[in-house]
């Protein structure tokens, strides 16, 4: 035998020793770690699958209570809408809260529509920009089924200058000014939204109309 072929032997033995000795000193540890790499991937894999097929069911859910709307079948499509509440997944209980809302509105349930509303703009959880839309249909409800005081305690907050929706708020107090007979505050809160350059045109045009019909009337009968 050569010394180089000894040698190789040599070292081949010692790297076997080696090997058994790390693996007798660490190889339970490299066991449990994989496992625990195994077992987290497909803890992860499932929960990813349980996730989207909870998601993928509530949205079935909103869209079929939405074709029952389409179809007039409004009283199924709230109890439909009352489940997803409970029992959906992500963001569409609160969704299925907004929906029911308006059909409770549109059905001239202005009680129910605005105390689901309110709960929308309560919720703490819910994104901001929703809980001021909550605000916004209730005051416009509260334009006929309430007072300005009530309008006012839903979105007076978003008339201040540089928020979003400072607009649509104003107009549902100019509104409720008007209704009230106060046409000096009606037309102020017209006249912010005819001079703000960033208000939308829509909401403009109506501002101007309103503000050219209540110059030339006498205040709103309540």
């Amino acid at each position: 035998m050569s010394d180089d072929s000894f040698i190789r032997e040599v070292n081949e033995e010692l790297r076997q020793d080696q090997f058994k000795a790390l693996w007798k000193r660490f190889g339970t540890i490299a066991i449990a770690v994989a496992a625990l790499v195994i077992a987290g991937t497909a803890a992860f894999v499932g929960y990813e699958y349980w996730t989207t097929s909870r998601a993928n069911e509530s949205g079935d859910a909103f869209a079929r209570a939405l074709t029952l709307v389409d179809e007039g079948s409004t009283a199924e499509a709230l109890a439909a809408l009352e489940t997803l509440e409970t029992e959906g997944y992500g963001s569409y209980p609160l969704l299925a809260r907004m929906r029911s809302a308006t059909i409770l509105a549109d059905e001239g349930r202005a009680d129910e529509a605005v105390a689901k509303f309110d709960a929308v703009a309560a919720d703490g959880s819910a994104p901001q920009a929703l809980r001021d839309i909550a605000r916004l249909r209730a005051a416009f409800i509260l334009v006929d089924a309430g007072s300005y005081a009530d309008v006012a305690a839903r979105v007076e907050p978003l008339t201040a200058d540089g928020n979003a929706m400072r607009h649509s708020a104003r107009e549902a107090l100019g509104l409720a000014a008007w209704k009230e007979g106060d046409r000096e505050n009606a037309l102020a809160l017209f006249g912010q939204i005819i001079d703000d350059p960033q208000a939308p045109s829509g909401v403009k045009d109506r501002a101007q109309l309103m503000s050219e019909l209540i110059a030339g009337s006498g205040p709103a009968s309540n």
